[in-house]
């Protein structure tokens, strides 16, 4: 009988340490083989990223703007490779828009009394600021002030950072993401410096194929372009369904964004505003 126990001892020694190195060795070698074959699917990875995603944009539908613009900068910082980042990015910028322009109070907005003699361009001189976003932030149709009212001033500090390949227009304040806007159409010279440095030299609008000016009638619904300080760029407005074409002029060299983008942006830029261009 002692060598049956014997016996018995061995194969439950050899066979456990055998057990443990195929668990250990084997096992993983062979199931990594059969991911990369295709023959077993591979474990998807858990979305941790998920509900704070959700969180920020609950926020945002609950009219929390503020909130949300907060949440979805500490999201950016916290997950800055997640599922969702090119998600939390488009929403950032749609919160950043809301707030910006409308009469919604935030801490960066300050309160102007309109005094006597004031005008919409002595304003947004003044405050360093332009007389469209006055116009937008504060729900205004028209450049007519009253004694007394009450506006909202907001003191962006906005420079553009355009990425030819990806073929996006971001759009920065005091140098932080605000928001980004896909480019629809390239027209440009084949041979392009690999980097180029420069700013806004005008914002124009077309009616009816004539150039209007702000505070016109006209400018309402007109299509924008923008024109750079290089020679041959240009960020025009690509009609749609929604958007004719007011300009009634060849498309200029440069960069094509849908209409609506250009019609914000247009509202945002003024002749200081820095521009960077790289592939």
């Amino acid at each position: 009988m002692k060598w049956l126990f014997v016996l018995l001892l061995a194969v439950v020694i050899f066979g456990g340490a055998a057990f443990f190195s195929y668990d250990l060795f084997v096992k993983p070698e062979r199931k990594m083989r059969a991911e990369k074959s295709g023959e077993i699917p591979v474990e998807p990875v858990p979305d941790v990223s998920l509900p704070d995603f959700q969180a920020a944009a609950k926020l945002r539908q609950e009219g929390k703007l503020t909130e949300a613009r907060e949440a979805l900068i500490q999201f950016l910082q916290k997950f800055p490779s997640g599922l969702h980042i090119e998600e939390a990015k488009d929403l950032l910028g749609a919160v950043n828009t809301d707030i910006l322009l409308s009469n919604y109070r935030s801490p960066e907005k300050q309160e102007y009394v309109v005094r006597s003699g004031d005008v919409l361009a002595r304003i947004a001189h003044k405050l360093k600021t332009t007389p469209e976003l006055i116009m937008r932030t504060n729900n205004l149709t028209n450049t007519m002030l009253r004694i007394g009212e009450h506006l909202l001033i907001s003191h962006p500090d906005f420079s553009i950072f355009i990425q030819r390949k990806a073929q996006i227009v971001v759009l920065l304040d005091h140098g932080q993401f605000f928001k980004r806007y896909r480019i629809k159409t390239v027209k440009l010279s084949a041979k392009q410096p690999p980097r180029i440095t420069t700013h806004v030299a005008e914002v124009m609008a077309w009616k009816n194929g004539k150039r209007v000016g702000f505070g016109t009638k006209e400018y309402i619904g007109s299509t924008r372009w923008i024109r750079l300080a290089q020679p041959g760029y240009f960020l025009f407005a690509e009609p749609d369904a929604a958007h004719r074409d007011a300009a009634n002029q060849p498309p200029p060299p440069g960069l094509g964004l849908a209409a609506s983008d250009m019609e914000e942006l247009s509202s945002l830029v003024n002749s200081k505003t820095a521009v960077t261009i790289t592939d």
